[in-house]
């Protein structure tokens, strides 16, 4: 496209009152009326938790609010956040999963969580375990699969909280597999082998019931 062309179209633009969505402007004047005027007539809700999301996460990003942007970019960034203004995370489509300095205490709570994926876990915590012979490996683990699976089970507010939850629950499998093997061989190390038979009486129940009440009151 010429020059020229350009040149008309922004002149079209400007004597109907309307914004192209690539036409750039400051972050900084997002507050002004002109560019709310512009960003309603583009079909923006200036007033919606998506829209006050994206310009709180621009104004506070490394610019500092004194970057550009334009129509097209905001509306791509509001796609990211739901209706109450929350992050949605790309890869599970779930919100509710980001910790902020508003929810980082809140989230350490207790809740119930559903026995399934309590056993879904303890199962993938002894096959890894085993596997492993006792070494969280990052890259090969399947965990994340799992909490994925549980957060897609609850409410937005409490994913957080059942993330928590599920972690108590991981760290007490763990340490009971680490406990059965070092009855028998006290010196034993994570990444040394071990008789796997040494963990066949080990189940769910039985951890879980060896934490006693004290933990399970907290659920």
């Amino acid at each position: 496209m010429s020059i020229g062309s350009n040149y008309n179209i922004a002149f079209l633009e400007q004597m109907l009152g309307i914004s192209s969505p690539l036409q750039t402007f400051s972050v900084s004047s997002l507050s002004s009326e002109a560019t709310r005027a512009k960003l309603k007539a583009a079909g923006i809700d200036v007033n919606s938790n998506q829209y006050k999301a994206v310009v709180s996460s621009m104004m506070s990003g490394s610019t500092g609010g004194m970057g550009y942007t334009n129509i097209q970019a905001i509306k791509n960034r509001m796609s990211h956040y739901d209706k109450d203004g929350d992050y949605i995370c790309p890869t599970t489509g779930l919100a509710g999963l980001v910790v902020t300095e508003a929810n980082c205490e809140s989230r350490k709570r207790i809740i119930p969580i559903p026995e399934s994926s309590r056993e879904e876990m303890f199962q993938l915590t002894k096959k890894e375990f085993i596997r492993e012979n006792g070494v969280a490996n990052g890259d090969a683990t399947r965990r994340s699969e799992v909490y994925t699976r549980l957060y897609r089970q609850t409410v937005k507010k409490d994913r957080l909280a059942a993330g928590y939850t599920m972690q108590q629950y991981e760290r007490m499998y763990t340490r009971a597999l680490v406990d059965a093997v070092r009855a028998e061989n006290p010196h034993w190390q994570p990444g040394q082998s071990f008789d796997a038979s040494l963990l066949n009486g080990i189940t769910r129940e039985s951890v879980e019931n060896m934490a006693g009440n004290s933990f399970r009151r907290r659920v």
